[in-house]
């Protein structure tokens, strides 16, 4: 997602988009190959459907075992990224190294240029916010590959995302929730909403009747992660209480099928580190209803944080992102 005023940020996004540009198309194109290679390795991929093409890579940690069905964490990367290559969300996360302590498998696909010259996910268009259209059929056809090739574990897929790919994230729980497990938004917003600043005529109420519909007869309450700074001028922190809403409203329209949803703060902690961002962390939990965590940080502006992060778009000051996202993932399989 972009700004739409210049900062110091944007200003360096640009300065690096022809270098990103021309790392995207010498992404590695190979097939993925049925094979049964070493642990703690990256396989390149690529995933070819009835909407085109999508490239990726997939971390296979030390334990890896074709007969262990392991869990597996997609993470999509925001505009100006890759998921592998030069300010890449690998780097951003280092989920490698929490995947090889965990033990399960990391899945890093990047956006061609050719559907988005700034390398952003084209999550705020129609075009791509539907079930077997435009990127969520590429990310979902990507995601089934590499179950099937790897023999991971189809009920535990979780989706992370970061800003635009925060946006596809949340787009695969409400088309695909037979599919992902759990979501995660890190700078992102809710499904179906088209503007960068707050818009009284549309509400979450709104949108979680469309993506109710959306979700169809596979209908179900996808575990949510939301992560905000509230410093970030480029996705505001209204975005994210925009999604958390749409998030509780949708969990009471699938459980009752009306939008009485409790939108009361749940339970309320503050953590304070010595050397780092507070948070404030907003727990959401009701019988029948999805689980809903809300992580506000302090200080931070639209970034991953953690003590290793590393590129454009790092703040290490924050919380350990990748860590919050594999605690809350890994307790929510599907079903």
């Amino acid at each position: 997602m972009r700004d739409r005023r210049p900062t110091r940020r944007a200003a360096a996004l640009l300065a690096g988009m022809t270098a990103l540009a021309l790392l995207a198309l010498l992404v590695p194109a190979a097939t993925t190959e049925a094979r049964e290679p070493a642990g703690g390795q990256d396989r390149h991929g690529s995933y070819t459907g009835s909407q085109g093409r999508l490239d990726y890579e997939v971390h296979l940690p030390p334990s890896w075992r074709a007969d262990r069905a392991m869990p597996v964490v997609v993470a999509v990367h925001g505009c100006g990224m890759t998921g592998s290559g030069l300010n890449s969300m690998r780097a951003m996360t280092g989920f490698d190294d929490l995947a090889d302590r965990e033990g399960f498998l990391v899945v890093y696909p990047t956006q061609s240029i050719l559907r988005n010259a700034m390398m952003c996910w084209n999550s705020l268009s129609p075009e791509h916010q539907q079930r077997g259209r435009g990127e969520p059929e590429l990310l979902a056809g990507a995601i089934r590959q590499v179950v099937e090739v790897y023999g991971a574990d189809p009920a535990r897929v979780h989706v992370a995302g970061a800003s635009s790919g925060a946006g596809s994230a949340v787009i695969l729980g409400v088309t695909y929730p037979d599919l992902v497990a759990t979501v995660t938004s890190v700078a992102g917003g809710e499904y179906r909403f088209h503007r960068f600043e707050e818009d009284p005529t549309v509400t979450p109420v709104d949108t979680a009747r469309l993506a109710q519909a959306e979700m169809g007869p596979r209908a179900r309450q996808v575990p949510l992660l939301v992560v905000q700074g509230d410093r970030d001028e480029v996705v505001r922190p209204f975005m994210a209480d925009r999604l958390v809403r749409q998030w509780l409203v949708l969990g009471a329209l699938v459980a009752t099928g009306r939008p009485d949803a409790d939108t009361a703060p749940g339970v309320v902690t503050r953590v304070e580190p010595p050397d780092g961002y507070p948070w404030t962390r907003t727990v959401h939990r009701a019988p029948g209803r999805a689980d809903v965590d809300h992580h506000l940080v302090e200080g931070m502006g639209h970034a991953w944080s953690g003590p290793r992060s590393d590129g454009l778009f790092a703040d290490r000051a924050g919380p350990d992102l990748s860590a919050l996202v594999w605690e809350f993932a890994s307790a929510r399989p599907m079903g």
